[in-house]
C-alpha cells in the first residue's frame, strides 16, 4: 500500500512484508527511511529481491501487510535492466514517448537533452532492436531521465557500457541533485556518487542500512560477523559447561535436583541470547568447462568482418585464427558492432568466418536471448547435453545455486543473475569446443565473479570474449586482443 508522507523522508518502508507465495517471502516486516537527495546503493545476493522492491518503489506490486510511505507529489522513474522484448520493434522516439502517460508535444527536444547527458548520437527513427546492447543500456537510462523524477531507480546500469560510458554516467549521478538508488555490482562505480547501502538480506528477507560507500559496508559487516561470532563462540563454552554440570548435578538426585535445573534455565536464556550471525552470500561452487577433446586443427579462421562507423557498414579484411586453448578478446567503444560480430559468428553466418564443421559453439548472450523463458530450468539445461545424464546436471545446477524449487521453475520467472547461472551451467553441461561470451559478467553477483574467471582462464578450448570489466579480465588468461577501432 502506497501513501503520502509530509516528512522529511522522500521514501519510507513501515513494517513491509512481502509475499510471492505462502512459501516464497521476499520481505519481512521491512523498516527503512530515505531522505531526499540521498544516493543509495542496494546490496543483495542474487535472487534476494532488490528488483522486485523496485516493483514495490513503482507500485507495480501490493505489499502483502505494511506501508510504502512516499512524500507528497514524489515523482519516480525506473531505468531497468533490460529493454521488454515486446518494445524492440518501437522507434527510438516511440520508445521514449511510451515512457508517458500522456502525450508531450516537446519530446523531440527533451530525446535530444537526456541523449546528450548519456553521451549517445542516435537516429529518433532507428529501431530499438537495431541498437547495440550499449547503446540500449545507455537509452534505458535516458528514459528515465527524461522524466525527471524526484527518486531515480537505477537496475544494474553499467551493464553493456563501455568505460567511457560509465564515467559519464558517474559524473552525472554525482552532479544529480535528486533522489537515486542503485542496484550494481561495480564497486568503483558505486563509490564515486553513492552516501549509503540498503543491504537486503537473502536469509533474514530484512533490510539494513549502512552510511557509507561499499567498500566500509563490506568492511563493517565483516567486523560485525566476526564479533557476532566470538560472541556465540563464547555463549556455546558457556552452554555446554551448563549443560554438563547440569546433568553431573541431576545424578546426583536430591536438592541438586533444583540446581540443575536452574542450570538449565540459565541455558535457554544463553540460547535465546545467541546472536544470529549473518550468513554470508552463497558462492557458486568452482567448476571446469569441459572442452570438446575429438575437435582438432583450426576451430574458427576469421578472414574479414563489419564493423560500423559513423552509422555505416564496413567491411575490413582480417587473419585470426581460433585453435584450442587461444584465448581472444574483441575490444572496441559500443555501437561499432562488437555483439552484431559475436553474434554472426556463433551462428555460423558471416560470409568472413570460416567454421569447423563439427565444434559445438558455447554461446553466452548478454541478453539471454538463447534462453528459451517459457520452458523450466531443468529442460534448458536437459536440452544442451550430447547425452542427458540425470545426476550430473542436477549436481551442475545445485553448484550454481540452482535449488530444487529453482530448476522446475520457468526461466523467465527467474531474475537477471539467475539466468546468468543458468547459462553458465549450461556452458558446463555443453562440453563446447569453442565458447564465445558477450559480457559475461553482466547481472552476475560480484562474488561469483572470481570463480567465474578461474573457469576461463583455465578453459582448454577456443574462447572469444567480449567484456568492458577489465578488472575481471585481468584475471583470465588472454592470448590475442583485437581492437574493431584500432583495425584496418
Amino acid at each position: 500500500m502506497l501513501s503520502m508522507s509530509n516528512n522529511g523522508s522522500v521514501l519510507r518502508f513501515e513494517d513491509v512484508t512481502f509475499k510471492y507465495s505462502h512459501v516464497h517471502t521476499v520481505l519481512d516486516e521491512v523498516n527503512f527511511n530515505i531522505r531526499r537527495g540521498a544516493k543509495i546503493t542496494l546490496m543483495g545476493q542474487n535472487g534476494a529481491g532488490k528488483s522486485t522492491l523496485f516493483k514495490l518503489i513503482m507500485d507495480e506490486l501490493e505489499v502483502f501487510e505494511g506501508e510504502i510511505h512516499l512524500a507528497n507529489k514524489t515523482t519516480i522513474a525506473m531505468a531497468r535492466q533490460v529493454i521488454p522484448r515486446d518494445q524492440m520493434k518501437l522507434t527510438l522516439r516511440e520508445y521514449f514517448e511510451s515512457q508517458f502517460d500522456e502525450k508531450i508535444y516537446d519530446i523531440d527536444p527533451r530525446i535530444d537533452n537526456v541523449l546528450e547527458i548519456v553521451n549517445l548520437k542516435a537516429d529518433k527513427e532507428k529501431l530499438i532492436q537495431d541498437y547495440s546492447g550499449g547503446q540500449q543500456a545507455r537509452i534505458l537510462l535516458a528514459s528515465a531521465l527524461i522524466q525527471k523524477p524526484d527518486i531515480l531507480l537505477l537496475d544494474e546500469p553499467t551493464n553493456n557500457l563501455d568505460t567511457d560510458g560509465i564515467n559519464h554516467l558517474t559524473d552525472f549521478l554525482a552532479s544529480y541533485n535528486k533522489t537515486v538508488i542503485v542496484i550494481s555490482h561495480d564497486a568503483e562505480f558505486l563509490n564515486a556518487f553513492s552516501t549509503g547501502v540498503l543491504y537486503l538480506d537473502v536469509f533474514t528477507q530484512k533490510m539494513e542500512y549502512y552510511v557509507g560507500n561499499y567498500h566500509d559496508v563490506v568492511e563493517e559487516i565483516g567486523l560485525r560477523v566476526a564479533s557476532e561470532k566470538r560472541k556465540n563462540a563464547r555463549l556455546e563454552k558457556s552452554i555446554q559447561e551448563k549443560k554438563d554440570k547440569a546433568n553431573f548435578f541431576a545424578k546426583k538426585g536430591g536438592r541438586l535436583r533444583a540446581v540443575a535445573k536452574q542450570m538449565r534455565d540459565d541455558v535457554a536464556d544463553f540460547e535465546d541470547n545467541k546472536v544470529d550471525v549473518r550468513r554470508e552470500d552463497k558462492t557458486i561452487r568452482n567448476f571446469t568447462i569441459p572442452h570438446q577433446k575429438e575437435i582438432t586443427g583450426k576451430l574458427m579462421h576469421i578472414k574479414s568482418y563489419t564493423r560500423m562507423n559513423n552509422g555505416k557498414e564496413q567491411r575490413r579484411d582480417a587473419s585470426i585464427d581460433i585453435t584450442k586453448g587461444h584465448h581472444l578478446r574483441i575490444v572496441g567503444p559500443n555501437g561499432i558492432g562488437k555483439t552484431t560480430l559475436l553474434s554472426k559468428m556463433a551462428d555460423k553466418n558471416d560470409e568472413g568466418v570460416e567454421m569447423h564443421d563439427d565444434v559445438r559453439i558455447g554461446y553466452y548472450r548478454q541478453d539471454f536471448a538463447g534462453l528459451d523463458f517459457e520452458k523450466t530450468v531443468y529442460k534448458e539445461l536437459a536440452s544442451v547435453m550430447p547425452i542427458l545424464d540425470e545426476q550430473k546436471l542436477r549436481s551442475v545446477a545445485a553448484g550454481f545455486l540452482i535449488t530444487k524449487e529453482m530448476i522446475y521453475s520457468k526461466v523467465g520467472t527467474l531474475s537477471e543473475g539467475q539466468k546468468g547461472l543458468v547459462a553458465f551451467a549450461q556452458l558446463v553441461l555443453l562440453e563446447p569446443g569453442l565458447l564465445v561470451l558477450d559480457e559475461p559478467t553482466n547481472h552476475i553477483n560480484f562474488r561469483h565473479l572470481p570463480v567465474i574467471a578461474q573457469a576461463l582462464h583455465d578453459y582448454a578450448g577456443g574462447m572469444i570474449v567480449i567484456s568492458h570489466d577489465d578488472e575481471f579480465m585481468e584475471d583470465i588468461r588472454i592470448d590475442e586482443t583485437f581492437d574493431l577501432a584500432k583495425a584496418k
